[in-house]
């Protein structure tokens, strides 16, 4: 069993993905490489290219605290929406393609024309946008176990930040299509349960042998330790429609990372979840979101979405107290409770007689100032 470190001051940081849309038609516009070659050189360091040539990827840095999270969020948001109207297109944090994606290619990266020819079609679906939350661990042994026990909660963390209803110019009736169109890919999904470190690489190198896998980079799993820095990687969520929505799910996952490392310390074990229960809970999220029912992994049954929530936030309490969340997290929580995840808000929209034209408006607005 790993042991854990000291927790006070556990870092965290946060990977943004978004769409740049067509102010008029809301299709995706391929204008990436000028939208990150006019961003203030201050924080062009700080952006990525990513897999299609309508997308951009913000990354914070470091962070120890919420407020200071914030702050940088907002600073990338509003530099890459500058950005993206001095090349003819806005900025729209939302889970996936909401109207249509003519330019398909990906970006000139040869990784990345690989991954295409490789997996085919999927590799041409349209574009999706998460936000991923990276929360530091002393070690990747402990990054793995943290992530066997991260497997229960990942569907109420899923179904509160679901932000992508729309397809092609309509609601598809899920609160996150983004989940469900990347289903198509072999090597995302719900973390496998592994027994340690050694037992973990055993099956990532078994998946690429298999040929699922191109190499150990294509691990996309919704939590896994990090390639690229000494965290637990969170990736299950929709991009994220405010920056508060960001904020609370980042405060969320590092309550969650800081109370699992206590119950591994302690020597709780994590609870054995069948895959394809998982799997169907994290369908039913994408489904209906909060508007529902989400699964009860330790009763296996359904109940009232935000029973689950409740019972989420009991558990990370201690933790969001310790790392002086508390305050911050349940604020955003009552909102999200009166004014509804993304997912929600853009139907309320469609509801009161509006149309995609004027969803997207308002995601556009809410992207830099929500």
């Amino acid at each position: 069993m790993s042991t854990p470190g000291p927790i006070p001051g556990q870092t965290l940081g946060v990977e943004e993905e978004f769409l740049l849309l067509d102010p008029h038609s809301g299709e995706n516009v391929p204008v990436a490489g000028k939208v990150l070659s006019s961003l203030p050189e201050s924080v062009r360091g700080q952006s990525r290219l990513e897999f299609r040539h309508s997308m951009v990827e913000m990354v914070t840095p470091v962070c120890t605290g919420l407020a200071e999270l914030r702050h940088h969020l907002v600073d990338l948001r509003r530099a890459a929406a500058a950005a993206a109207t001095g090349a003819g297109a806005r900025l729209v944090a939302v889970g996936a393609t909401p109207v249509a994606e003519p330019c398909r290619e990906p970006t000139e990266n040869p990784r990345f024309h690989e991954i295409a020819r490789y997996y085919g079609p999927i590799a041409a679906d349209p574009a999706v946008c998460g936000c991923h939350v990276h929360v530091g661990v002393p070690n990747r042994a402990l990054a793995i176990e943290v992530g066997n026990h991260l497997r229960e909660w990942l569907p109420v963390v899923q179904a509160l930040t679901a932000n992508s209803p729309l397809y092609q110019g309509a609601d598809t009736g899920y609160a996150s299509w983004r989940s469900v169109q990347l289903q198509r890919w072999p090597s995302l999904g719900p973390t496998p349960h592994t027994d340690s470190a050694a037992d973990y690489d055993r099956t990532v190198a078994a998946m690429v042998s298999s040929g699922v896998m191109l190499d150990d980079s294509m691990v996309l799993w919704y939590s896994r330790p990090s390639a690229t820095y000494p965290t637990v990687e969170v990736r299950v969520s929709d991009a994220g429609l405010t920056v508060d929505d960001t904020v609370l799910l980042a405060g969320l996952v590092r309550a969650l990372v800081a109370t699992i490392r206590d119950d591994i310390a302690a020597g709780r074990p994590a609870l054995r979840i069948p895959d394809d229960l998982l799997r169907a809970a994290h369908w039913n999220a994408a489904r209906t979101g909060l508007d529902g029912t989400l699964t009860d992994l330790r009763s296996r049954r359904a109940r009232p979405a935000w029973s689950v929530v409740d019972e989420l936030v009991a558990y990370v309490g201690p933790a969001l107290h310790h790392q002086g969340d508390r305050e911050v997290v349940e604020a955003q929580l009552a909102r999200i409770r009166r004014d509804g995840t993304g997912a929600a808000r853009q139907r309320q929209i469609l509801r009161a007689g509006g149309d995609i034209g004027a969803v997207l408006d308002r995601l556009a607005e809410l992207t830099v100032s929500g």
